[in-house]
């Protein structure tokens, strides 16, 4: 039975894998203007809205319905599927999930607890799976247990998104302007966590290095994926020639995408992120 792997469009893919995956896109909105996350809106599109607008964008959960129009056309082929969601502490999409499979045989969802790269490596690792010949209980039954030992470490360029989004204050936020301080963060069990402050981003990609070694190194039979927020990719180049010892180990060249709208929104333009699976 021919195995299909399904994501929310808040998981952040490199094109060889989303072209095998299946995508249920969710809602943006920028005050009055609605976009479907992924089709009327892309990552370029949506950079260019965030920098130009003082308004918050949010984002809508994927419907039942939405999922059970995919759900529909699997069980009629005849074949199964493992749906990864976002974390259920940020969106209720893994339960629209849910109930959409409720209807269905084969099909089982796993709340990735992570979002954006952290759920792009998760899905890489269910195709893995799927062509390695496992079916798709034993494959949910895997994620759940390797979904523990994802994390991502972000550093964010500037304070003044998680301002926005009341995630600091203003004050820390104006101080961290004048300071330079580049928060680095982490994602991890559904819940953003700041791990640290950097002046400068060269501190700050000593810092980001610093965090993946405390959380034990780097699982390079794994998948990995490193990301940026907004128009340009300089940054995150800066920090793999900084950080260049540590990639050095990898066996695969390194994969890069730009991350969507769900940690953009917070993070804001100039991020550079890691997702990775823990030893």
């Amino acid at each position: 039975m021919k195995v299909r792997i399904i994501v929310d469009s808040t998981a952040d893919l490199i094109p060889e894998v989303k072209e095998k995956i299946i995508v249920v896109p969710m809602t943006v909105r920028f005050g009055d203007e609605e976009f479907i996350d992924g089709v009327t809106i892309n990552h370029k599109e949506f950079y260019e809205k965030l920098v130009e607008t003082d308004i918050m964008p949010t984002t809508s959960q994927a419907t039942p319905a939405m999922f059970d129009e995919h759900f529909k056309r699997i069980a009629e082929a005849g074949e199964s599927a493992v749906v990864l969601t976002l974390a259920s502490k940020l969106s209720g999409t893994y339960q629209s999930a849910m109930l959409a499979a409720s209807q269905y045989e084969n099909i089982y969802v796993v709340d990735s607890g992570s979002v954006a790269i952290g759920s792009g490596i998760l899905a890489e690792l269910a195709l893995q799976l799927a062509d390695s010949g496992m079916n798709a209980k034993e494959i949910a039954e895997k994620l759940e247990q390797e979904k523990k030992k994802v994390l991502i470490v972000a550093m964010v360029d500037t304070l003044e998104y998680l301002k926005r989004g009341g995630r600091v204050s203003k004050t820390v936020a104006f101080a961290g302007g004048l300071l330079n301080i580049k928060p680095v963060l982490s994602v991890s069990d559904g819940e953003i966590l700041m791990l640290g402050k950097a002046r400068g981003s060269k501190q700050g990609n000593n810092l980001l290095v610093t965090e993946i070694e405390k959380a034990g190194g780097v699982d390079f039979t794994k998948p990995l994926l490193l990301g940026y927020t907004g128009l340009s990719d300089v940054l995150l180049q800066k920090y793999i020639e900084d950080s260049k010892a540590l990639w050095e180990q990898s066996k695969t060249e390194l994969n890069t995408t730009v991350v969507g709208s769900v940690i953009g929104t917070h993070a804001g333009p100039g991020a550079v992120a890691v997702a990775f699976f823990k030893k």
